[in-house]
């Protein structure tokens, strides 16, 4: 594992209090609108750094927002995800991008970037809120509290400016759901490296999903789906044999009637990078592969349930400059996608541009340190949080760009 060096800083939050006979006795009823930002360097290295950034909305509900900081003599801004951020002299600004620019009152959002420096690498001391800049709450607000050393400290709270009231929506929000995964290691939950980008998922959703994330790491679909039961022969059409046709655990676990799948829920597959092993019991043939898919969908849809199937994220591989795809599967995904009626996103495809737009390529094979090293672990395939929560945007973009009805469920 990489071990690189993280800072954290949250602007602790400041109480104002105002005379009497002054401006006005701030008190809870008439506290002004405010936000919070949390600011985390993720990884630090010669000339370069990762920041992860949180805002939180703690007033009225905003349509779109901007972030404002200053950046040190020496810093820059390379490459940005989750938002569009500019730079004019040493003012940046982070601007939401389509996917994300509603942010209910208590609810946050979260962008990223990579950044040069030279010198030193301060942490911005003050950041403006749609123009605004970071204040305190008023000493009256009951829910300020002092964080203990061994937790992470609130926000900063800071004013911004009023916004015309909304019309009040006709419609009802959408019904809680649960979206349930199932994968390999580049989707799977982790705290450390490996981190798969379903660990970062929840983060583009609203609070009415639940992500059941059961992506398990070396899986190809077939072990997933019979965990314990593939065996280490082939058969005469050279697939790997079942010793038992009965499901593993966490498959089982997702078409129990009591506690599994309910209706108007989602399913999101992700197979095709372990599938291509040639021994057993991991390798998959490509029929076999689109049969399993199948199955899956079949099984899904009798329960009400929506399944979304995803080609597979690509590992990092240069051609020069340029970032090139290197997974099979991607056209059995399509495939089985149109012959059970089926969305598919094309994950492959999508990363491949990604680590084109961060230029990624060409990089020197040292995936501990610069830009390459702050999206991936140490290997051409896995991921960092920071490149986890990149590829999870991708399927938040797919979903709104394709038209795919968990889009309602963005943030």
């Amino acid at each position: 594992m990489k071990v690189g060096r993280s800072r954290l800083v949250v602007l602790a939050a400041t109480v104002l209090t105002v005379a009497a006979g002054g401006l006005g006795i701030a008190t809870a009823q008439a506290a002004a609108p405010a936000c919070g930002v949390a600011y985390r360097v993720t990884s630090e290295w010669t000339g370069g750094f990762g920041a992860d950034v949180v805002v939180t909305n703690l007033g009225d509900a905003v349509t779109s927002w901007t972030l404002g900081w200053s950046l040190a003599p020496g810093q820059g801004v390379t490459q940005a995800w989750n938002a569009t951020v500019t730079v004019t002299g040493t003012a940046a600004t982070a601007t939401n991008v389509s996917y994300n620019g509603a942010v209910g009152s208590g609810a946050s959002v979260n962008f990223g970037f990579t950044g040069s420096w030279s010198g030193s690498n301060p942490v911005p001391s003050s950041f403006s809120f749609n123009g605004v800049t970071c204040a305190g709450p008023p000493a009256a607000t009951p829910t300020a509290q002092t964080p203990t050393p061994t937790q992470t400290p609130g926000p900063t709270p800071c004013p911004e400016p009023s916004t015309p009231q909304a019309t009040p929506s006709t419609s009802s929000p959408p019904a809680p759901i649960r979206v349930w995964m199932a994968g390999d290691s580049t989707m799977m939950n982790a705290s450390a490296c490996p981190i798969g980008w379903g660990s970062q998922f929840a983060s583009y959703l609203t609070s009415n999903v639940t992500v059941q994330n059961s992506a398990v790491g070396g899986r190809s679909i077939q072990t997933w789906l019979y965990e314990g039961n593939v065996t280490s022969t082939k058969n005469s059409a050279g697939e790997c044999t079942l010793s038992s046709t009965a499901y593993s655990a966490r498959w089982s676990a997702m078409l129990d009637t009591a506690n599994g799948f309910k209706t108007g829920d989602y399913l999101i597959v992700q197979f095709g990078i372990n599938d291509g092993d040639s021994a057993c019991p991991r390798h998959v043939g490509s029929n076999r592969f689109k049969e399993l898919l199948g199955v899956m969908a079949t099984a899904a849809k009798a329960r009400g349930v929506k399944p979304i199937f995803v080609t597979p994220v690509a590992a990092i591989t240069c051609s020069g400059g340029t970032a090139v795809g290197n997974r099979g599967f991607v056209t059995e995904t399509t495939a089985a996608a149109a012959a059970n009626g089926v969305p598919v996103i094309d994950l492959h495809a999508r990363s491949v541009a990604l680590y084109n737009t961060l230029r990624l390529c060409p990089n020197n094979g040292d995936y501990s340190t610069g830009a390459v090293g702050a999206f991936f672990c140490n290997d051409h395939t896995h991921f960092e949080a920071a490149g986890a929560r990149q590829i999870a945007g991708l399927i938040a973009t797919a979903l709104k760009a394709q038209n795919i009805p968990l889009a309602a469920y963005l943030k």
